[in-house]
């Protein structure tokens, strides 16, 4: 076997033995890793009398994070307060995007802050609704208490 030439990292000598090999070795700083010990056969062991059994993991793949572009659809026509339903729909299609790409923590980042906007319009148009009826509910019932002025 030829000498390596010195100074030059890949002509050391690898695991395999072979001077020239490009795998990098334990003798390198900062690459060392223990190997699992490997026990020997015995002579007398044949293979063909060893079991052969095989395990196979099956791991569901993560759900995919929701995007609320329905909802925000739906705050976007019927209840588009100061704007909010139209950034949650802006949201929730860059949401959908990112979950397309398979950026799923963009994509949970983007449809959370869909459903806080979501959120945050509907509580708005609700309170809305209620100060509406009750307004409404107080003009009609001082009308009907006022009694009628002849002329």
């Amino acid at each position: 076997m030829a000498s390596p030439k010195s100074g030059t990292s890949w002509h050391q000598a690898c695991v395999c033995g072979r001077w020239r090999c490009r795998r990098r070795g334990p003798r390198e700083a900062g690459m060392q890793q223990q190997l699992p010990p490997y026990e020997v056969l015995p002579a007398e062991v044949n293979m063909e009398e060893l079991p052969r059994s095989t395990t196979v993991l099956m791991e569901e793949p993560p759900r995919p994070p929701r995007d609320h572009l329905v909802w925000s659809l739906f705050t976007t026509l019927y209840g588009n307060f100061c704007c909010l339903g139209l950034l949650a729909f802006v949201f929730s299609v860059k949401s959908r995007d990112r979950k397309v790409l398979g950026d799923y923590s963009g994509a949970l980042s983007y449809g959370s802050t869909a459903k806080c906007l979501n959120i945050t319009a509907l509580v708005i148009n609700i309170i809305i609704v209620i100060i509406v009826v009750t307004v409404v509910a107080l003009m009609v019932a001082k009308t009907m208490n006022t009694p009628p002025q002849y002329g």
